[in-house]
């Protein structure tokens, strides 16, 4: 279930799948709370068109997962918003080493990438769902560069530590593959390799998300069990639910 209290996506002139994580039924049918955690694409294509739209956001914290050298290619949220910037690497196999040949079960193979995620991850997934659950932090924005895998591994824990249902955590995760297309549009103007030959990696199949759930659950017990195993305190995790959940 979904309570429609402000608009999801949020329309930004080139940051193209930045998106509110709110107004989802979580713990105790209690709903996640509006305009404290978005999740976006890369902050880098954020303009000077956008500044109000972004300010009026109110966004103290930005959780950036991509590696250095795809800070140092492209950028990172422009300094002129003063915000506490965090770069909090998840690291991973390189996607281009791992073979996607004919007849590949698509969703599988994504969800094997996010399980790689959150095994060679977890120091940057741990760092990430700290400052999630710190309340001092908020609003957050948490993204990598299209906002989709990273970054989809990051709120798909998120949500389901609120109690956000699988359904629904994979549906949020598929309203990504609407926004790549506008993405790749732009990416075959600007970096058109970034795109060719990997288009297999630009879509957001929901199953995929739901074979990863029930694959950290299979190794670890549940969410929960997993997060405490990275070093998420209970108090930790009593905050995250405390702010993030309305009353």
């Amino acid at each position: 279930m979904v309570a429609e209290q402000y608009s999801r996506n949020l329309g930004f002139s080139a940051t193209y799948n930045f998106r509110d994580v709110g107004g989802y039924t979580g713990l105790d049918g209690r709903t996640v709370r509006w305009r404290r955690l978005f999740r976006a694409d890369s902050l880098h294509r954020i303009d000077e068109a956008d500044t109000a739209a972004f300010t009026a956001l109110g966004v103290r914290t930005v959780i950036d997962l991509r590696r250095p050298f795809e800070i140092e290619k492209f950028g990172r949220v422009p300094e002129r918003y003063g915000l506490d910037y965090r770069n909090l690497v998840i690291k991973h196999v390189d996607w281009d080493e791992i073979a996607h040949p004919e007849g590949t079960v698509h969703e599988r193979w994504l969800a094997d990438r996010y399980l790689n995620f959150a095994e060679d991850g977890r120091e940057g997934i741990l760092e990430s769902l700290r400052l999630i659950a710190d309340p001092d932090a908020a609003p957050v924005v948490v993204h990598c560069m299209a906002g989709k895998d990273r970054t989809g591994t990051i709120c798909a824990l998120t949500l389901s530590l609120l109690g956000v249902s699988d359904e629904n955590i994979a549906a949020d995760y598929a309203l990504t593959t609407g926004a790549m297309a506008r993405l790749t549009d732009y990416l075959l103007k600007t970096d058109p390799d970034a795109v060719r030959g990997n288009e297999h990696m630009f879509d957001s199949p929901p199953a995929a998300m739901l074979l990863f759930l029930d694959d950290l659950r299979a190794l670890h017990g549940s969410v929960e069990d997993y997060v405490r195993e990275l070093g998420l305190t209970d108090a930790e995790l009593t905050a995250m639910r405390r702010h993030l959940l309305e009353d």
